[in-house]
């Protein structure tokens, strides 16, 4: 029996002498962002990293530091992303630690120049997460990285680190998770999106200016090819369509007059296709719900739906024929007709060729129901 228990203790000792090289909180640099740049004169890589400061991190109540914690942002240049990273290890203490990583910023430069060599580079890395969010940043990448969320809250309640897609507010954009973003990209139907990030000096101040960093669009990728931007409102109506939860604002105007003001939600978008054995032709049907917020200008409920209806077909039919410009399927009207013709999807991933024109879409159908009225009362008639 004196054995067992000297047996159970020493097997407890040595369990416990396993952690002895596991180090406290405090005794690593978190990197939580990471951003790239392309430098085409030195064929060199700029890498930006940015780590956490725990001092300014939890937003508890009554316990907010009387002074602003600064962003800690460190640079290094080098042909490949892993050759820039190695400069910065021996440069910094406490050591470097990347397996929480949450957003992969990158510039414009790196998305027209080098977008597929380091998006396949951080894919390969062992030390990234598949679900880390990438963005592009319109701004200087150090701007973007140091600007801090209200209220001197640190970067990682900035749009940078947006949550899953259920936690988006109203009017706003999809962050973008690496893993699903690469799933499209590699599709030879479809768009792969990217949100690109701006900063906004002019909505906030606190003394003075209060910049703060937003979703301004999406950067739109098919074949593997970086395509073309959408700004923000064609980006908003792509994001409402295929997303569940998200509402959007709508002006009713009639002829240039405001008369109301309308939420929509719940969208559902039907592509019904045509028999063709060449090529997609198909309509697409569109059903949605609306609350009025304001009214003001008295006008019989049939005449608000069906400006609401004309309004969103043209919203459409605009959305997809700027696709077919950019030579992108903005509303991924060909997926579902590919993968019901094998041959064609075949034909299709080996020539990359574009398959949709504007007469491929050949009519929209918009219906609307009216929901709730916020104590407003609309004649019927």
């Amino acid at each position: 029996m004196r054995m067992k228990i000297l047996l159970i203790v020493f097997l407890s000792i040595s369990s416990l002498s396993g952690c002895s090289s596991l180090k406290n909180i405090q005794d690593l640099t978190y990197i939580v962002s990471m951003g790239m740049d392309y430098d085409e004169e030195s064929k060199e890589f700029k890498v930006f990293i940015q780590g956490l400061n725990f001092a300014n991190v939890a937003k508890q109540e009554g316990s907010r530091p009387t002074e602003p914690v600064p962003i800690f942002v460190a640079t290094a240049r080098g042909e490949t992303l892993n050759l820039a990273v190695s400069k910065l290890y021996k440069k910094s203490e406490p050591p470097l630690f990347f397996g929480h990583v949450v957003t992969l910023v990158l510039t414009e430069n790196v998305m027209k120049e080098k977008f597929q060599e380091v998006i396949n580079e951080i894919g390969r890395n062992r030390s990234l997460r598949p679900t880390l969010r990438v963005v592009i940043s319109k701004e200087k990448l150090e701007d973007t990285l140091t600007t801090k969320a209200l209220f001197d809250y640190p970067a990682i309640y900035t749009v940078l680190f947006k949550g899953k897609g259920n936690e988006l507010s109203q009017d706003e954009i999809k962050p973008m998770i690496l893993m699903n973003f690469l799933r499209d990209f590699y599709e030879p139907m479809g768009v792969a999106k990217v949100p690109t990030v701006k900063i906004d000096k002019e909505s906030w101040e606190a003394d003075k200016e209060f910049p703060v960093l937003y979703f301004d669009g999406y950067a739109v990728f098919q074949h593997q090819e970086y395509k073309a931007n959408l700004e923000f409102e064609d980006a908003l109506l792509t994001n409402w369509i295929s997303e569940k939860g998200v509402a959007i604002d709508h002006k009713v105007e009639q002829d240039g007059e405001l008369i109301a003001a309308v939420k929509l939600s719940s969208p559902k978008m039907k592509v019904n296709y045509e028999e063709d054995p060449d090529n997609p032709k198909f309509s697409i049907t569109l059903s949605l719900q609306g609350d009025l917020l304001e009214k003001v200008k008295d006008i019989p409920l049939k005449d608000l739906e069906a400006i609401i209806i004309k309004d969103f077909k043209k919203k459409l039919i605009s959305l997809y024929e700027t696709g077919v410009e950019n030579q992108i399927d903005i509303l991924d009207a060909g997926e579902k007709w590919y993968r019901e013709h094998p041959q064609k999807y075949k034909e299709l991933k080996e020539s990359k060729k574009f398959y949709l024109s504007k007469d491929s879409l050949t009519d929209v159908k918009v219906s609307v129901t009216m929901v709730h009225f916020n104590s407003y009362k609309y004649d019927e008639g």
